[in-house]
């Protein structure tokens, strides 16, 4: 599959969007100078969460939602608070993609792929999953459809056509037909559609995919209608500012997870993180929500496993994902160190290892997310110090405080063994390691000596 990168310049801000059937992300992200204002209000739930990324067709043998349920007991003993679910609606025959199909390429809005079950499984799994106290939200394709959607026969003014009047697909997605948002007629539909599974099956709102190419002003206002119903949660496909101002809690965090990857191949370093994060705080609003992780369907099915991309290193990078400022994601087999390429058309099973020691890595960090107010997303949780060392190109640490909280992160972010004294007092106490529980005491000027890829995080006792 060609990878496709496309940029998109709004208010300012060179962004990308991912594609379900191919990667187009991001390089850079021009910096404004006054971080704009959102009025984005956060479901109280959100505050501390993390996000898991369920993908029904790959996740079981079966395949399916009842199947996929019998797992719920698991991710909730590993912390795990919200679901996002991968399309689960029909999947359009008409120039389907292998034999199984995208499952972006959405055939009906308002039904439920038959391969998966039925709208009573899907309800029912919503049902238990909120019993369980996880918020679940659904992959949500609004930018094109399928081609053999109702829609191409009964509304053909809603499709983008070239100048022959032939409708056409973005990109090379050839298995979709791109829709015009320029009839308002569209965003009526659509917009009804996003409201019924709210209100029919409890969806806590929706992952949006391409987000940045549908416009803002949609996404505006669908949100504005869903919250009517009940406080949702929206994250956004894209690195876009504008679409935190109204619509969205949560984006992509790109750029980031770049940088992570060639960190790991030695072409950046610790400094990068730092430059990172100071534009950050000058392109997106302070209460926005920015999406860490170190896979998820796209990088994996198109871009490699963690363990190509990131070999040895992926275990630092996690703890990053996770104690830096942003929502940490898990992928579907993350917590079991899944190490293939997942067929995106056809059906291929996800290998479970239920002994991994990633599944008790994984826990204990999104039990820290959940305690740790240090740790929690957006103004609920401290802002980032970094800690200086002898040695910033090699090591990232960094300190967060919020209301008494404390956590202080040090990473070595190379494949040596390294020994690096650190500089300044912000890290000076008592701590606990969360991993080994060994309590030691820091003194300004501190040495420590950390492994290749070396990470810990240490808690105040």
């Amino acid at each position: 599959m060609k990878i496709i990168l496309i940029q998109i310049i709004i208010l300012g801000v060179l962004t990308g969007c991912n594609n379900p059937q191919s990667s187009k992300e991001p390089q850079n992200t021009q910096v404004v100078n006054k971080a704009p204002e959102s009025f984005v209000k956060h479901p109280q739930w959100s505050k501390n969460a993390n996000i898991y990324e369920v993908n029904i067709r790959q996740y079981t043998k079966e395949g399916t939602f009842k199947a996929f349920e019998e797992h719920l007991p698991r991710l909730k003993k590993m912390g795990v608070d919200i679901l996002w679910i991968m399309p689960i609606f029909p999947i359009s025959e008409k120039n389907r993609k292998g034999s199984l199909g995208s499952y972006y390429a959405v055939s009906d809005y308002k039904a439920v792929n038959p391969e998966f079950g039925t709208m009573d499984d899907l309800k029912e799994l919503v049902e238990n999953a909120h019993e369980m106290g996880f918020m679940v939200i659904l992959d949500w394709v609004a930018n094109h459809t399928g081609w053999d959607n109702v829609w191409i026969t009964e509304h053909p003014e809603w499709y983008t056509k070239d100048s022959t009047g032939k409708m056409v697909s973005p990109f090379d997605w050839t298995d979709v037909a791109d829709l015009n948002y320029e009839n308002k007629e569209l965003w009526k539909a659509m917009t009804e559609a996003l409201e019924f599974w709210v209100k029919e099956a409890d969806v806590d709102g929706y992952r949006c995919d391409v987000a940045g190419m549908v416009p803002t002003e949609f996404w505006n206002q669908a949100r504005a209608k869903l919250d009517k119903i009940k406080p949702v949660f929206m994250l956004a496909e894209a690195e876009q500012t504008d679409l935190q101002i109204n619509a969205f809690d949560m984006t992509y965090a790109w750029e980031l997870h770049h940088i992570l990857n060639q960190i790991a191949k030695g072409e950046e370093n610790a400094n990068n993180i730092e430059t990172y994060f100071a534009k950050q705080d000058t392109t997106f609003p302070k209460n926005a929500y920015r999406m860490n992780f170190i896979t998820n369907h796209d990088e994996n099915s198109w871009n490699g496993t963690v363990k190509e991309r990131m070999g040895e290193s992926a275990k630092a990078f996690a703890v990053l994902t996770y104690t830096l400022p942003g929502m940490p994601l898990i992928y579907s087999g993350q917590e079991v160190g899944l190490d293939k390429r997942l067929k995106f058309f056809e059906k291929d099973e996800i290998e479970w290892d239920f002994t991994s020691p990633l599944i008790d890595f994984y826990t204990a960090l999104n039990n820290l997310k959940t305690d740790n107010v240090a740790l929690w997303n957006g103004e609920f949780g401290g802002q980032m110090k970094r800690v200086r060392s002898s040695d910033d190109k090699s090591v990232f640490a960094f300190v967060r405080e919020k209301d008494g909280n404390r956590i202080f992160t040090i990473v070595n972010l190379t494949a040596k063994q390294i020994k690096v004294n650190l500089r300044g007092n912000e890290f000076t106490g008592e701590f606990s390691e969360l991993f080994s529980g060994n309590v030691l005491m820091f003194d300004t000027g501190a040495e420590v000596s950390l492994d290749a890829w070396g990470y810990r995080i240490y808690i105040p006792k």
